[in-house]
């Protein structure tokens, strides 16, 4: 095995890259990484610079001989590297409030994955991906593109199916989150715990719990009924769910589930944020500035403790110990986004699902499922055809494509309010839209 691993960010000006560099410095015994790439756009130049500084500090505090290097010159980076992480987002945190904010004016969610938000996010990531991913067959053929940037389900999706990349995993904090979580309502460590986790990102579920592999799950469903030992995440409200509801879809909901089977209450929170403290974009915002303040301290060394209240807690110990997990071929097992190959039999075997998989040098091998329960099916198809569909409207550029994606999504209440959240939403965010504009203009 070479010495020296070469690992490229790219979004590395984001506030949770201190996260991933504290997640690197503490395997560095198994993961000798060599070079940590940071690269942003010139728009977040300013943030790259407070970032990559305290990384460089993080580095030397632990006395480790990694080169931290920071760049604009996304292919100057690219070039030879074994593991590519994305975190990324197209209109900085000004679009993510606008995803917020259109869909609520129309009476509907406006969330950064789900519903009109999720496509949008979608229509504006999925070509830049796709052009990080033509970089990498040419400069670093043989590296893995781990993937973080939401929304992750529909961006694993379209580099399955419109790149050449083969070595792709889709990652996201919500099912650690969910086992870190339930480890805390139980009052045990987390290590005991082991979750069968299968479904789309942000529409994973637990089809069982096992506390030192013995399955705990009736008891698990009566902590998740109750809002004090239930799990959710800083970016989503913790309203509880019916005790009733949970026993009979016996399965455990992801957080983001909430936006599905609460939507009226959910609404009701959002508008009610929305007029008094700002949408979460606006929050976000404001908690970047603090901590953007902080790293800029040249006595701080470490990940500060403020990072949490972002939202993104165990990002990195996510993303360092996949890879980790493909580099050492430790053959443990994770929830990723992966090629679903039967693992979910009423998915295409050619899609993008979230499962556990065994994590091997060669990539995950998902672990077979059989079927969902009919209790859940239907809502992961929705979403999978709501991905597909979107994914193809990103590529495509297409209207009507875009216009039926966020029609068949479940949150959005029908094709003329679809259109009329669609028309405008384009509009706001048209400067990173130009696959839909430069046919009209044309």
């Amino acid at each position: 095995m070479k010495k020296g691993v070469k690992i490229v960010t790219i979004g590395g000006g984001s506030s949770y890259t201190p996260e991933l560099v504290e997640g690197f410095i503490k395997r560095y015994d198994e993961l000798p990484i060599s070079e940590l790439w940071l690269v942003d756009i010139p728009a977040g130049e300013e943030k790259l610079n407070i970032v990559g500084s305290l990384a460089k500090r993080m580095v030397e505090k632990a006395g480790l001989p990694i080169e931290v290097h920071l760049t604009l010159d996304r292919r100057a980076a690219l070039k030879d590297a074994d593991f590519v992480t994305t975190q990324f987002r197209v209109g900085l945190l000004d679009a993510r409030a606008k995803d917020e904010r259109i869909p609520l004016k129309y009476n509907v969610i406006g969330q950064e994955t789900n519903g009109p938000g999720g496509l949008l996010k979608g229509l504006r990531t999925i070509p830049v991906i796709l052009e990080i991913c033509k970089d990498m067959e040419e400069l670093c053929p043989d590296a893995w593109l781990v993937n973080f940037t939401n929304p992750a389900g529909m961006v694993t999706e379209a580099v399955l199916r419109y790149s050449n990349i083969k070595k792709v995993v889709g990652l996201c904090n919500v099912p650690v989150g969910i086992r870190m979580g339930i480890a805390k309502a139980l009052e045990v460590e987390p290590e005991r715990i082991q979750v069968d986790f299968a479904g789309l990102n942000h529409m994973v579920f637990g089809l069982d719990v096992y506390l030192d592999g013995v399955s705990i799950m009736d008891e698990v469903i009566e902590k998740m009924a109750n809002p004090d030992t239930s799990v959710t995440m800083k970016n989503i409200v913790n309203l509880g769910w019916e005790p009733e509801f949970l026993q009979a879809l016996k399965a455990i909901p992801c957080p983001y589930h909430r936006y599905y089977y609460k939507t009226k209450e959910m609404l009701e929170e959002e508008l009610e944020a929305a007029n008094t403290v700002g949408t979460r974009a606006e929050v976000v915002k404001q908690v970047e500035a603090e901590l953007f303040e902080l790293y800029k301290d040249q006595e701080l060394a470490i990940k500060p403790p403020q990072l949490e209240k972002r939202g993104g807690a165990y990002y990195s110990d996510a993303a360092c110990n996949l890879i980790n997990s493909i580099y050492n071929d430790k053959r443990d097992i994770q929830p990723v986004n992966t090629r679903n190959n039967g693992a979910i039999a009423s998915i295409e075997d050619d899609s993008a699902v979230e499962v556990n998989c065994i994590i091997t040098k060669d990539g995950p091998k998902p672990i077979s499922v059989g079927d969902l329960p009919v209790a859940v099916r239907g809502l992961v198809q929705q979403i999978k055809s709501f991905e597909r569909v979107g994914a193809e409207a990103a590529v495509t550029g297409d209207y009507n494509t875009a216009l039926l994606a966020m029609t068949i999504n479940p949150l959005v209440p029908s094709d003329k309010v679809a259109k009329e959240i669609l028309d405008e939403m384009l509009e706001a965010h048209k400067e990173y839209l130009p696959q839909f504009f430069q046919t009209v203009e044309a």
